[in-house]
């Protein structure tokens, strides 16, 4: 590729009449069109971008598949520092957790483009890269691209703008006339009768028929009582009266609805105490951003099962005595699940959009939370997995995510999501269903319970566990079928190792 000086150089050779018939067929050279950029409003960006040295503007990244804005928390660069391939350049907290950004070759920060604590989209341009660290101080204005403007709309249509509420204006016309224009909607046949025969509107008594109607004996009532009553005519002519009028009196019609009164925060009356205004993490909006959407659009489904805990019990005391292994109840949930999956596959699907898709392995996402929000680190492959080994993994990515150290490829996908409050006191509760998954199991904590057993009373400590579900993956059999496999799982432990 020749240089843009190359091209302005004048010709050597003499322009023959063949030669200038051939630069006219020729297309715009580099340099035309550099100087066309300048001539286009919208590309003045780029032309602009010509003045400085060689240079490349790095943009925010995105470092997950649901990952929609990022905050910059720290940078680890500064401008004029040199860094190499897989240099931290920057800390960036995303919808999952706090990631660095490591650089994918090496190069010259010639100026950060965003200050730390900036929450901004993907693509938004964060940094100024060079090769040769001689440039840097070329740059010291350079400012990020602005977002382009809105095209302005054309006056014609600025001009019919204001014109367009006129058809409903008019089309409502009609609609509020009506109940004037039909005044024997609400008169039952004999004081209909009466009204047309004496040309009087009475529609404006109140009627003490069926449904709020006007009879006959309310008609003669009020003309005893000497009730003047307006003419058919001028009736029906006074609603058109008062939708001319500009400033026309509210229509006391039957079953208004009462007028909005605007909600003033200032008006709340206060007790003076101190407060402090937290602002949502990233992490935080995007949960919340996810769960509205997934109760939304999602047709949850929930089933419920109460286990036994006798057995799990028993299988922890005999680990911890016999091999010196703590487990924990968390531990052996996730197992029973896995099992359980692998008995019911159909509950292990995800749903991605349009149908059902079975995934082959099943790897379990275990809710865990964090200063910033809820995470769900992932135990791959739980089925195959002992609890000894599922026990040690949940234990270190529960540290490392309350820590944010953990990677991406850690936190994201997973095919089941267990999520357990039992050591929070919470007996049942009812989980979200975190897409494209399917289901989530909500679990509580043991409660003491007394039953009958052979006649004799017995007291047994039972967990109660509710599977939210999507019900165009999972049914009402498919979930009955996997809480009882479950559920037998857990009241029979020594299965875990089968």
């Amino acid at each position: 590729m020749r240089p843009l000086r190359a091209l302005l150089r004048p010709c050597a050779r003499p322009v023959t009449q063949r030669s200038a018939r051939a630069l006219a067929t020729q297309r715009p050279t580099r340099a035309l069109a550099a100087r066309a950029l300048t001539q286009r409003p919208g590309r003045r960006l780029a032309a602009r971008a010509l003045s400085y040295p060689a240079h490349e503007v790095v943009g925010l990244p995105a470092l997950s598949p649901t990952m929609e804005v990022g905050t910059i928390q720290k940078w680890h660069v500064e401008e004029g520092a040199s860094f190499g391939e897989g240099d931290t350049i920057c800390e960036i907290e995303t919808d999952k957790a706090t990631i660095d950004f490591t650089a994918q070759d090496e190069g010259v920060v010639a100026r950060l483009l965003q200050p730390e604590g900036t929450e901004i989209a993907i693509g938004t341009p964060i940094l100024v890269k060079v090769e040769d660290a001689a440039d840097v101080g070329a740059f010291a204005d350079f400012e990020a691209p602005a977002a382009a403007a809105p095209a302005a709309a054309p006056p014609a249509e600025e001009a019919t703008a204001p014109a367009a509420p006129a058809p409903a204006a008019a089309a409502a016309g009609p609609a509020a006339a009506g109940p004037a224009a039909n005044p024997d909607a609400r008169l039952m046949p004999a004081a209909a009768f009466m009204s047309r025969s004496q040309n009087i509107d009475v529609s404006g008594l109140v009627g003490s028929g069926k449904g709020g109607r006007i009879t006959k004996g309310d008609v003669l009532e009020a003309l005893a009582a000497g009730t003047a009553f307006p003419a058919l005519g001028a009736a029906a002519a006074a609603p058109a009266a008062a939708a001319a009028a500009p400033a026309a009196a509210p229509q006391t019609e039957p079953f208004q609805p009462l007028p909005r009164v605007p909600f003033d925060p200032s008006t709340i009356p206060t007790s003076g105490a101190p407060f402090e205004d937290v602002p949502a993490t990233t992490m935080r909006k995007v949960i919340a951003k996810r769960l509205t959407e997934s109760r939304a659009f999602v047709p949850h489904a929930f089933a419920s099962v109460e286990a036994d805990l006798a057995g799990v019990a028993k299988l922890r005391k005999h680990l911890m005595n016999e091999f010196g292994v703590k487990v924990s109840v968390n531990d052996v949930v996730i197992k029973a699940v896995a099992l359980a999956l692998r008995d019911v596959p159909r509950a292990n699907s995800s749903w991605d959009g349009t149908t059902s898709v079975p995934n082959d392995q099943i790897d379990i996402s275990v809710a865990v939370a964090t200063p910033a929000g809820l995470i769900t680190p992932i135990v791959f492959d739980a089925a195959g997995k002992g609890l000894s080994v599922i026990s040690a993994e949940v234990r270190d990515l529960a540290t490392r995510a309350k820590d944010n150290k953990l990677k991406p490829e850690e936190f994201q996908g997973g095919t089941f999501t267990v999520s357990n409050l039992g050591m929070f006191g919470i007996t049942e509760f009812s989980a979200v269903v975190n897409p494209p998954q399917a289901c989530i199991l909500a679990v509580g904590g043991g409660v003491n319970k007394l039953t009958m057993d052979n006649g004799d009373v017995k007291q047994v400590t039972t967990m109660t566990s509710r599977l939210s579900s999507d019900r165009r993956v999972v049914d009402e059999p498919t979930a009955a079928a996997f809480l009882q496999a479950f559920a037998h799982y857990v009241a029979h432990p020594e299965l875990l190792s089968v």
